[in-house]
This record gives C-alpha cells, sequence and structure tokens, in this order.
C-alpha cells in the first residue's frame, strides 16, 4: 500500500428513522484487539440498546470484519462497512448503536439507516492522509547546498533536520513514487552516483 487515509481521532454522528436512533462512532485503531476494546466499551456505554453493529478496516495485518450484532443479515455490519470502503479509510473501527423506536424497518430501511448514520460520523471527521515514504540521509559539500535547497522540494520532500560541519548532511523524507526521479537528478547534478543513504521506509502524512 502507497497511500491509506484514517481519521485523527474519535468522532461521531447519528440519525433517527422511524423513531429509531443510530448513533455511529468512528475510532482509528490499528489492530484486532483495539478493535474489540472499542466495540465491547461501546457496548458496555450503551447496554440498553437494541444492537451495536460494528466494522472495522485494519492495514496490517490486512483485516477486514463486520457484525450485523442480531439485525438480519447483511442490513448492519455490511453497510457500514461499505460506508468506510467508499470513503477508502484504513485503520478505522465503526459502531452504530441502534435504540429501537417500535417501528419495524425492513431491510431497505435499516441498510439505509446504518449506512446513513456511518456517514453522519464522516461529517465531522478530521481525515489524516498518509503516503509510503523513504528517510533519506544526502551528504554534500557546500557547493551544492544552494542548487539543492531549489532541487530537493519538487520531490514532495520533507526535511527533517540537517547539520552543518565540515559538509552538509541533509535528513528528509520523500515519497516512495519519487525516489527513482531524485535519485536519477541527484546522479546528474554530481556526474556520478551521490552519498544518499536510504535508512528507513515508513509512511508520512500529508
Amino acid at each position: 500500500m502507497i497511500e491509506f487515509t484514517t481519521v485523527a481521532a474519535p468522532c461521531e454522528g447519528s440519525i433517527t428513522e422511524k423513531r429509531s436512533e443510530f448513533i455511529a462512532q468512528l475510532f482509528p485503531a490499528k489492530t484486532e484487539e483495539e478493535c474489540r476494546q472499542i466495540i465491547e466499551a461501546v457496548k458496555a456505554k450503551h447496554h440498553k440498546a437494541r444492537h451495536n453493529v460494528w466494522a472495522y478496516i485494519l492495514r496490517e495485518p490486512a483485516a477486514t470484519r463486520y457484525s450485523d450484532d442480531g439485525e438480519p443479515q447483511g442490513t448492519g455490519g455490511l453497510p457500514v462497512l461499505g460506508v468506510l470502503q467508499k470513503n477508502e479509510l484504513t485503520d478505522v473501527c465503526c459502531v452504530v448503536t441502534r435504540y429501537f423506536g417500535g417501528v419495524l424497518l425492513g431491510a431497505p430501511g435499516l441498510t439505509r439507516a446504518y449506512s446513513g448514520a456511518a456517514a453522519e460520523s464522516l461529517n465531522s471527521a478530521e481525515l489524516l492522509r498518509f503516503r509510503e515514504s523513504h528517510r533519506v540521509r544526502l551528504e554534500t559539500d557546500y557547493s551544492f547546498y544552494g542548487t539543492l535547497s531549489h532541487m530537493l522540494p519538487q520531490y514532495g520532500i520533507k526535511d527533517a533536520g540537517s547539520d552543518f560541519s565540515d559538509k552538509v548532511t541533509l535528513l528528509f523524507d520523500i515519497p516512495a513514487a519519487d525516489y527513482p526521479a531524485m535519485e536519477s537528478a541527484l546522479t546528474e547534478l554530481y556526474n556520478g552516483k551521490p552519498a544518499l543513504e536510504l535508512l528507513e521506509t515508513h509512511f508520512v502524512s500529508y
């Protein structure tokens, strides 16, 4: 996965459908154990509710799960999961609590209500986008520094620190997809292989 989007913090949204209240809570989560704890905490908080439907998507290890929690099959967890997938979210867990209002909604009504509540929670969400990046160290002579300070930002680089001593040592993050082009440009600038050291590959927000 080169890029992914998640939520920065828990958020909530709710709708009412024929007197039934649907409360959706969306959380950032990175492990299945964390998702289980979130689901159990919401169930404990809303223990008087008729249903606590949930869905989650995790990046590493890849996992996609959902539960209708007693609603007719495919009318709860799957619509919630569909909202997460449609918005290309990962490392998230969504729990939608239903307080029954006394009127049966039928399969189409349930599907619409659960997906609508999940979508409503996204209206207040702060999204975080991450891109696979390389952490790179570049050692160079001062004579190249002026050119580099103009060239490197063209590749979506984020400065992670610089050291100025006998030589200039630049530490930065570059999108993995842009690394080959940057390396080629530096090879041309230096008329040979530059003093590049790839330290690690990780995800950086942008």
